[in-house]
C-alpha cells in the first residue's frame, strides 16, 4: 500500500486511517442525517468494508484521508480524492469528496480540508483533462456550497443520473469542475 501523506490545516489533520477510526466512522454511516443524500445508511460491516476500500485505494497514489480536529484529536470523517470505477460522460476523472459527522457541520471544516486537498492535488495528481470533479444530488445544498466556495464551476448541461442508483429518487446529480 502507498503511504498516506499527512496534511494539515489551521484546525485539522488529514491523515492515514487507523483501526480506532472504524467505530466512529460506522456511527457516522449509520446516521440518517449524514447519509441523507445517499441511497441508504450503512451497517457496521458495510462501513468497515468501505474503510478497507479507502485504504486500498491509496495504491493509485491518492485517496481519502481520515480527518481529525487538531485540538481534540477527534476523528470527524473523511475528505479526499478518488476515481469512480463506473462510466459517465466525465470519466475517467479524479473526484474530490467529503463526509463529516453531523456535529462537525457548519464550522467550515469541509471547505478547509478540501482546499488543502486541492492544493495537494495540484502538486501530485495527474488528473484527466487537468481537472478535479465533484458531484452530489441536486438537492444537497450544503455540499454544493462547499464546491462553489472551492471555486468549482457548474453547468446544468453536465447533470447526470448516477449509474449505480438507477431506481433511486435522488439519482440526478450535479457535476462541478475545477481546473488544476
Amino acid at each position: 500500500m502507498a503511504d498516506t501523506p499527512t496534511l494539515t490545516t489551521p484546525r485539522l489533520t488529514l491523515r492515514e486511517w487507523r483501526d480506532q477510526d472504524r467505530a466512529p466512522f460506522a456511527l457516522m454511516n449509520a446516521d440518517s442525517r449524514v447519509m441523507e443524500y445517499f441511497p441508504a445508511v450503512m451497517d457496521e460491516s458495510q462501513s468497515d468494508a468501505l474503510v478497507d476500500y479507502i485504504i486500498e485505494g491509496w495504491r493509485r497514489g491518492y485517496g481519502l484521508w481520515a480527518v481529525e480536529e487538531k485540538d481534540s484529536r477527534r476523528f470527524i470523517g473523511f475528505v479526499g480524492l478518488m476515481s469512480p470505477a463506473w462510466e459517465s460522460h466525465f470519466t475517467p476523472c479524479v473526484e474530490i469528496g467529503w463526509r463529516l459527522s453531523a456535529d462537525a457541520w457548519e464550522r467550515g471544516y469541509a471547505t478547509e480540508a478540501a482546499e488543502r486537498c486541492v492544493s495537494w492535488a495540484r502538486m501530485y495528481v495527474d488528473a484527466p483533462r487537468g481537472e478535479l470533479v465533484s458531484f452530489t444530488t441536486l438537492s444537497n445544498e450544503r455540499s454544493r456550497r462547499v464546491m462553489e466556495k472551492l471555486g468549482f464551476t457548474y453547468d446544468e448541461a453536465d447533470d447526470f443520473d448516477h449509474p449505480l442508483t438507477p431506481k433511486w429518487e435522488l439519482r440526478r446529480h450535479a457535476l462541478y469542475r475545477l481546473k488544476l
